[in-house]
């Protein structure tokens, strides 16, 4: 059977029928998993081991079954409870053993991080420093999805529990793997992922434990007035991350399309590169300005002229300065009959097709050779036709007596 709900004065919604015997038995199993035990210290402990090897291994699979180990979620609804009932005993405790949870988590993840300090890092560590609006919406409905399986008798609490703290180990064993290198912006990024996941978790469950009435206060004014001033600190924390991580996602969103556009402007322009290729292209930030990176492989010669055109077309993609850098690797396209681009990007077709209507300039139809040995050989010629001097005959004498 269901009964109304009438703590939300007015409007009233129908929720399962849940005994005082029954709620009594849930609040005690989610003290129990609220508390600070060997067992609790292992799983989490383990559930880092599989999840920090998963994230070195670049493995997602590997990353799933540390998230199937991990005990993270039992602290947080106990926090929840504690909030909605009033119970400062059970949210201290709960506090506690959710900070001792994550401190495990942290130090053994730095360890193995240490270890393997010389392994590339993987897009699964690279996936989880940069959260954003989204990553606050799953946490929050898995939130609600886990709380609702919590006090729900018919339902896996296992399975709901283990997949919302997926989204807490892996993050904390990023954090501790990137700063053992030194990487102190991403691990900032990792751990406001966790936090922002806890906080969300936190929020939902207490929200979602309000509504089937876990709480002591039997008024509608009492219950919800106490509610929001137990959980001010959590509200209050829920709308700063909305703003923070809706500005990451804005500023991610634009960077993402800027990225995007610029690719598509370079894969545009090498059009008029015959036989060139885009390979890759990097962005990077250097002194306040865009520093866009593009590496193509090309038969032809990128001329400075060439790269300053098209820097002018990236540059207007973006109000901030920017400068192209392109890293041509030189290229010989080659068939059966031979190489098919020249330097110039020209295939032996169209030099051909270009040389057929141009006649030939024949400066060499002069005889050059003439007019060089000209002046050496004809003084020698008008030497050897000038006649010899005659030489000068003496008259004899005549004789006398002739």
């Amino acid at each position: 059977m269901k009964k109304p709900n009438n703590y939300l004065g007015a409007r009233s919604i129908d929720v399962p029928s849940e005994s005082t015997d029954y709620r009594l038995s849930v609040s005690k199993s989610i003290e129990d998993n609220s508390s600070l035990t060997i067992p609790y210290l292992v799983m989490n402990i383990l559930a880092t081991i599989v999840a920090c090897y998963g994230l070195i291994a670049d493995s997602t699979a590997v990353v799933i079954g540390a998230m199937i180990v991990a005990m993270l979620l039992g602290p947080i609804v106990g926090v929840a409870l504690g909030l909605v009932e009033g119970d400062n005993k059970l949210l201290y405790k709960a506090i506690l053993a959710e900070f001792a949870g994550v401190a495990a988590v942290l130090i053994v993840a730095a360890i193995i991080g240490k270890i393997h300090d010389d392994v590339p890092l993987g897009k699964e560590i690279f996936s989880r420093t940069a959260p954003s609006i989204l990553d606050l919406a799953i946490a929050l409905a898995g939130g609600a999805a886990g709380a609702y399986a919590t006090i729900s008798p018919k339902l896996s609490v296992g399975l709901v529990g283990v997949a919302i703290s997926t989204a807490l180990v892996p993050p904390l064993a990023t954090c501790s793997i990137l700063l053992v290198r030194g990487e102190t912006k991403l691990a900032t990024g990792a751990f406001l992922l966790f936090f922002a996941n806890l906080v969300a978790i936190q929020v939902a469950s207490s929200v979602v434990l309000w509504l089937h009435g876990y709480h002591k206060i039997a008024t509608i004014d009492r219950g919800l007035k106490r509610l929001l001033l137990r959980n001010t600190v959590s509200f209050g924390l829920l709308i700063s991350l909305v703003g923070l991580l809706g500005f990451n996602f804005q500023t991610s969103l634009a960077k993402q399309q800027f990225e995007q556009n610029v690719r598509k402007e370079i894969t545009k322009s090498i059009i008029g590169f015959p036989g060139t290729f885009v390979t890759d292209v990097r962005f990077t930030r250097d002194d306040q300005k865009n520093l866009v990176t593009a590496e193509l492989t090309t038969p032809i010669i990128i001329t400075p002229q060439s790269v300053a055109t098209l820097e002018a077309k990236l540059s207007k993609l973006t109000d901030q300065p920017l400068e192209l850098i392109v890293r041509s690797v030189s290229t010989r396209v080659i068939n059966k009959s031979g190489y098919i681009y020249d330097n110039r990007g020209q295939t032996d077709r169209e030099k051909s097709i270009q040389a057929e209507p141009v006649k030939p300039v024949e400066p060499e139809s002069e005889p050059s050779v003439e007019p060089v040995l000209q002046p050496s050989i004809q003084p020698e010629q008008k030497k050897l036709e000038q006649p010899a001097p005659a030489k000068s005959v003496q008259p004899e004498p005549k004789k006398s007596g002739q």
